[in-house]
């Protein structure tokens, strides 16, 4: 049974990716990951707010400075390499252990700073880079053309910088997220994963503070990027990797049918461990083999959505359906 795809560019043995998370931060689960099958895996992202902050704890910038003189740009560097250096030396052990693609994950808000880490992420033997661009509309001042157009000048910027391939990781917040991600697409990019997991906030009501809530996802999620897969994954003129909601081998498979060229999970992994990546990829040989069907190609996009009014009607319908009992 053929479970082989194309991604990225990239030849991968299954469609289950490891996405990018604390467990892909060191080499025992890389390894462990491959073996269980992992088509390829997404490294832990690097965010430049974690440099930033290294340099600030590092130099003592809690106090004036002008304290460090001509010095502090000259140790703020260093501090910033070294901050970095675990990240490629990362990169590096992977490569010379594993033999499925890595993929390098970069997370910035200046515009230098993604052309200096995509550089260094690709002389570090990166097969490819996803850009996790996580832009939240928190800004009174920005418009939509401001944060369309942060997007197109980093992509731009970038495919002139390096040569591996360009994935680009976003999240929900676009008002006209269909048009945009088709736009997206048309930039030459390889690659565009939907949908980010963002920062979820609580209230601890004794404390009455602002908290961190639960930061893994849960299988409700998955309709929201099941129902995008189906509505984009015909539009696009890059692959599109699902994510955010993925609990079993059932809910790969009804990515892969609505048009998902590969599956990234996280959430499952922290729940059941790395070694549950085998059972993700058993239970879709599985399926397949019930089906009939000997390669990915025989199935994978059979649900995708064709037009954007058969879109609109399904919605529609599904409406209808729910609230005056149509059937």
């Amino acid at each position: 049974m053929n479970t082989n795809i194309e991604y990225l560019g990239l030849k991968l043995k299954s469609p289950i990716l490891a996405g990018s998370c604390g467990l892909t931060a060191n080499i025992e689960n890389l390894c462990k990951l491959e073996e269980a099958g992992a088509g390829a895996v997404v490294l832990k992202s690097i965010f430049e707010e974690q440099i930033i902050y290294d340099i600030k704890r590092n130099t003592h910038m809690y106090a004036p400075v002008g304290n460090y003189g001509d010095s502090y740009e000259y140790i703020a560097q260093h501090v910033a390499d070294d901050s970095v250096q675990k990240h490629f030396d990362l990169i590096r052990e992977a490569k010379r252990r594993l033999t499925i693609p890595v993929i390098g994950s970069i997370n910035c808000y200046s515009h230098e700073t993604w052309l200096t880490y995509a550089k260094q992420f690709q002389d570090a033997g990166c097969d490819a880079l996803e850009l996790n661009m996580a832009i939240m509309p928190f800004e009174t001042s920005l418009s939509t053309d401001d944060v369309e157009r942060t997007f197109s000048n980093i992509v731009q910027s970038l495919k002139k910088s390096i040569s591996i391939p360009i994935s680009i990781k976003v999240g929900t917040y676009f008002t006209d997220l269909a048009k945009f991600m088709q736009q997206l697409s048309w930039m030459g990019i390889q690659g565009i994963t939907m949908f980010n997991k963002s920062l979820q906030v609580d209230v601890d009501v004794d404390a009455e503070r602002l908290c961190n809530a639960d930061s893994l996802t849960y299988p409700g999620e998955l309709y929201n990027t099941l129902r995008w897969t189906a509505i984009l994954s015909r539009k696009l003129r890059c692959n599109l990797c699902a994510t955010t909601g993925v609990s079993d081998g059932k809910d790969v498979v009804k990515l892969l049918l609505a048009g998902a060229t590969a599956v990234q999970v996280a959430s499952c992994l922290y729940r059941h461990g790395v070694e549950y990546m085998k059972t993700l990829n058993d239970d879709l040989r599985a399926w397949m083999e019930g089906k009939g069907y000997e390669s990915l190609d025989q199935f994978r996009g059979r649900l995708a959505m064709s037009t954007s009014d058969k879109a609109g009607m399904l919605m529609r319908t599904q409406f209808m359906n729910y609230f005056a009992d149509i059937k």
